[in-house]
């Protein structure tokens, strides 16, 4: 039996743990709960000084008012659009890769697995311009000729909002290292009954990697769904817009409607949400099997 004081110190640890993860908790809820509250408001509160929480009076119209500003249903539209695609090619073809780099032996694979990895390094904002001019001068596209001149390539299409974002070198990663944790006793099983490799990635392997699928999905989703640079840069036509981007009708260069804003905003959280709360005991065993392999 342990010692009285041990026992007292292992619960007072638990204790301090518990009040430093709400203490934590809270301080990331209440910008959540911050707009939620100026969604609601009117200008008044929120021109008040000093600024109060909660609102003098509930004004639940902000989130109509906003959704008449503009086409939200257009915007909210093209980002599912977008995010789905995403979402789709990444997992099948991110997985396909991960799985070739796991499982099989080519010359060369070492190499291509360290290319993933040092893509990895390279921050997002440094791809924007070799993408926007890969866009912008792909050959025999909106008007160009086989070089690439004359026209604008796949600005302002669907080509531009989906084919970049198609996979990410994250996702190749975290997938390989899945299929790397399987038993090789498991494809040797299935050649013996004949199957080929695509059965054995499909039938056999896949099926073992679920958090890995629901881990790279979500993120996948989450970020072109919030994605606001890239669709600014590539479209100009409102109906490609997506609803990141739409939000910025609320901000001008004199004012800024902050009630039409925050309750857009919301509306734009909203999905992302869901998705955590539906798929959160997948995405966090997936963060930790990937991080104990």
């Amino acid at each position: 039996m342990p010692p009285v004081d041990t026992v007292g110190r292992a619960r007072a640890g638990r204790v301090a743990l518990y009040l430093t993860l709400i203490a934590i908790s809270l301080v990331m809820i209440v910008p959540f709960v911050w707009m939620l509250l100026t969604s609601v408001k009117t200008p008044g509160d929120i021109a008040a000084v000093p600024p109060r929480l909660l609102p003098s009076h509930w004004a639940f119209g902000n989130y109509a008012d906003a959704l008449r500003a503009a086409p939200f249903a257009t915007y909210a539209r093209n980002s599912f659009v977008i995010a789905a695609s995403h979402t789709l090619l990444n997992v099948v073809i991110a997985s396909m890769a991960g799985y070739a780099l796991a499982r099989l032996r080519f010359r060369g694979s070492s190499l291509i697995f360290l290319g993933f990895v040092g893509a990895l390094m390279i921050p997002t904002y440094t791809k924007i311009l070799p993408e926007f001019l890969i866009v912008r001068f792909m050959p025999l596209f909106g008007g160009n000729d086989l070089l690439g001149q004359g026209g604008t390539g796949w600005l302002d299409t669907w080509w531009a909002l989906i084919i970049p974002g198609a996979v990410s070198p994250f996702s190749v990663f975290l997938f390989r290292q899945f299929y790397l944790d399987l038993p090789v006793e498991l494809e040797e099983a299935a050649r013996l009954d004949g199957l080929g490799e695509f059965g054995i990635y499909a039938r056999i392997m896949t099926p073992l990697v679920k958090p890995a699928f629901i881990t790279v999905a979500l993120l996948t989703f989450e970020g072109s769904w919030n994605n606001f640079l890239w669709p600014l840069l590539v479209t100009k036509s409102d109906s490609l817009r997506v609803i990141q981007v739409g939000l910025s009708v609320f901000r001008t260069e004199n004012d800024t409607q902050w009630a039409f804003l925050m309750a857009g905003t919301t509306l734009a959280t909203v999905p992302m949400v869901v998705l955590f709360l539906i798929g959160q005991r997948y995405f966090v065993q997936g963060f930790a099997n990937a991080g104990i392999k």
